[in-house]
């Protein structure tokens, strides 16, 4: 019997009941993972957890989980490094891989694909990496500290956009797409930091690695191969000869992001041409008086086909990647570098105050100051102008916001700093900043913006990304 439209389709073998309390206990969660504040919250929460962990009896154990030595090989080649490190320099290459998604993706057809609509959120992202950096070694002029300026300059997007959200109505859509803007520039100032300033000295050997996988991916792409696991391999290749030639390997995420295709091969017509001739071939399948269900694997396979290449590969592996990166792989960041030991012993250096100070001053004051000032000073000179329904206080929410550092400015943290205390006190400094720049940018954003939205606001996305050019 076929069930009706009105009532839900149950899998072959289901349990009704069972399925029933199934969608009662994971409906809930399902809809708070589509809220877009919640991977913020899972941010939270893992980091919270981690530094309660770490200041507990059981701190030690907390210490000595992220040295577990973790193996890979193939026959003579076998490959150990610890936790930490697959973490931060393994998983985290997927995390920098969804951002070089975003900015090719954006170059393509987003801000950053017209000069004149990505003036503003260019300047201001600079401005909040410029003022930060600044202050940072306005108190850590000694050697011994100052190569932590690269630190503040970066904004967490997760948790900016999660505070955003929380105002409501009072953030226009524009204001949103310009954090959005303000922050994938931000990520690419950070990924060229981390290249040029906190990577080992280059070994032209492992160059050669690495520029030997991205042009397999090249080639790859040349032959029409579109199945992402096919550049699983070249990728591998990539970041391994990053790793032996001394820079971040995580940049090879980067990387093959910036080389994936932004163009569907079938797109919207195509696809749906060939569903068309799929409903009209399998239709007469079935009107045989005998066929086998093999007969169905070839116009099925060509509807899957066009299904996947309906979207832009950059566009499908964004959307399959992202909720894997937001509640999984940030989490677990969060958890493997938040947990701070907060005593004296842990923040036992003489550099350890002016770290801390130094990374608090300039993600808290820093980032709203330089967002401010540059945007600012590029709309009087009339280089850019504010998107429709923007006022002076809805950037200046922004530039709060944008201070919240977290998941890269850790990141960049663990590049700068060996000493364990300094280190810590880097880490201390960006978790205080970014609770004080979340419930600054709340207070800010409910003072200053408006509860009720500007008729003359641009009232949706699309309208919003335009409304620079008005």
């Amino acid at each position: 019997m076929t069930p009706s439209p009105s009532q839900p389709q149950l899998a072959p073998g289901t349990w009704a009941p069972a399925r029933r309390l199934a969608q009662r206990v994971l409906g809930p969660l399902e809809r708070f993972l589509h809220v877009q504040a919640a991977s913020g919250i899972v941010l939270l929460i893992a980091a919270v957890v981690a530094l309660a962990w770490a200041n507990s009896p059981w701190g030690d154990a907390y210490d000595h989980l992220w040295h577990v030595p973790l193996t890979i090989g193939v026959g003579s080649f076998v490959f150990t490094q610890s936790l930490h490190f697959w973490i931060n320099e393994g998983l985290m290459t997927i995390f920098f891989f969804v951002v070089g998604l975003e900015i090719r993706r954006e170059m393509y057809e987003g801000e950053l694909s017209d000069l004149k609509r990505a003036a503003l959120p260019i300047a201001a992202a600079v401005g909040g990496m410029v003022a930060p950096a600044l202050l940072y070694l306005s108190f850590n002029a000694a050697p011994v500290s100052r190569h932590g300026w690269g630190v503040p300059m970066a904004t967490d997007i997760a948790f900016a956009v999660g505070v955003l959200a929380l105002l409501g109505k009072r953030v226009p859509p524009a204001l949103r797409v310009l954090l959005l803007a303000l922050a994938i520039i931000d990520d690419i100032g950070a990924i060229i930091v981390i290249a040029l300033f906190y990577s080992s000295g280059v070994s032209w050997s492992g160059l050669l690695v690495a520029t030997a996988g991205a042009l397999a991916v090249l080639v790859l792409q040349r032959f029409g191969v579109r199945r992402p696991l096919a550049y699983v391999a070249p990728g591998a290749v990539l970041w391994f000869g990053m790793l032996r030639a001394g820079v971040h390997p995580t940049i090879a995420g980067v990387a093959v992001g910036l080389l994936t295709p932004v163009r569907s091969w079938f797109g919207s017509q195509g696809f749906l041409a060939t569903a068309r001739d799929v409903v009209d071939e399998v239709g007469a399948i079935a009107r045989r008086e005998s066929y086998k269900i093999d007969d169905l694997l070839t116009p099925l396979q060509r509807i899957r086909t066009a299904q996947r290449e309906a979207l832009p590969p950059v566009v499908r592996l964004q959307a399959a990647l992202h909720p894997w990166v937001a509640f999984g792989i940030m989490p677990l960041f969060a958890f493997a570098n938040a947990g701070v030991r907060v005593d004296s012993s842990s923040l036992d250096h003489v550099a350890a105050g002016t770290i801390l100070l130094g990374v608090t001053v300039g993600l808290v004051v820093g980032k709203p100051l330089g967002v401010f000032l540059a945007s600012f000073a590029m709309v009087r000179l009339g280089v850019c102008a504010l998107p429709r329904g923007v006022g002076w206080a809805g950037v200046g929410v922004v530039g709060c916001v944008a201070g919240i550092g977290f998941t890269m400015a850790i990141f960049i943290a663990g590049l700068a700093f060996n000493d364990a205390a300094m280190l810590a006190a880097a880490k201390l400094g960006v978790l205080l900043a970014s609770a004080v720049a979340a419930v600054v940018g709340l207070a800010v954003g409910r003072l200053m913006l408006p509860a009720t939205p500007d008729p003359s606001a641009a009232t949706t996305l699309a309208e919003a990304e335009m409304s620079t050019e008005q």
